[in-house]
């Protein structure tokens, strides 16, 4: 049975950008909806469900990077911005609201197409009900490895994409360090120092998810010189 194709919202203010990027995602195997502003898209929003956003940062009303940061009090739907290109505030901006991923405008469609398989990618694999499931136990956080699914007691905690990928990471290298340019090269992004700036975004971010207290992280640790280290109890 062929699997569905992945659908993506597209939300930009230039109805010349909307209709481009819709022709050439749709020719690329995409579902594609679009959206003129952040109020049609959580029109949108509230009656479908998307595989990713693709979303402008500067927008009129409601911009990108508030969107994404209420969108990411209930929905882990992973959202790739479209940002100024030398914006550096709004990109790390965006990424402390939550986004998975940024691309400076102007870009090549088919870099845009790289960043949206990149990012879908590093989706965890649904579940196939083989063996038991491994628990790692983070204080009052558990993270269950089978189902890539973070938990509080009960209630589980959403992830992004970025998020879910950095945990599978460390839980395939528990109590070792894993350096900054190796998670840049694991996550699918370019090299350099920004994109090792963005996925120390992500790292905060995630501690906040696990930690008790993410200024003194006792679970996921800075090991100086070396890079980031899951050490559950």
């Amino acid at each position: 049975m062929t699997e569905p194709a992945p659908h993506l919202l597209i939300v930009d203010d230039d109805e010349r950008i909307r209709g481009l990027l819709q022709k050439f995602l749709s020719r690329n195997g995409f579902l594609v909806s679009v959206a003129r502003d952040a109020a049609q898209a959580r029109r949108l929003l509230s009656g479908l469900e998307f595989d990713m956003i693709v979303l402008d940062v500067m927008m009129p009303g409601e911009d990108g990077i508030a969107l994404t940061r209420a969108l990411r009090e209930t929905d882990a739907t992973p959202v790739l911005l479209l940002t100024a290109k030398g914006e550096t505030d709004d990109r790390i901006a965006g990424l402390e609201a939550g986004a998975d991923d940024y691309l400076p405008k102007p870009f090549e469609p088919k870099e845009l197409l790289l960043r949206i398989n990149a990012i879908l990618r590093r989706m965890p694999e649904p579940e196939n009900g083989e063996g038991a499931p491994t628990i790692l136990n983070l204080g009052t956080v558990r993270y269950d490895i089978s189902r890539a699914e973070l938990l509080r007691g009960s209630e589980p905690i959403p992830l992004t994409a970025t998020e879910a990928q950095l945990m599978r990471i460390f839980a395939e290298n528990l109590r070792e360090p894993v350096s900054r340019g190796r998670l840049v090269e694991d996550l699918g992004r370019d090299k350099g120092k920004a994109q090792e700036r963005a996925v120390d975004v992500q790292i905060t971010r995630l501690r906040r998810k696990i930690e008790a207290d993410p200024k003194q992280p006792r679970y996921l640790q800075t090991v100086r010189g070396e890079g980031y280290m899951l050490a559950p109890d």
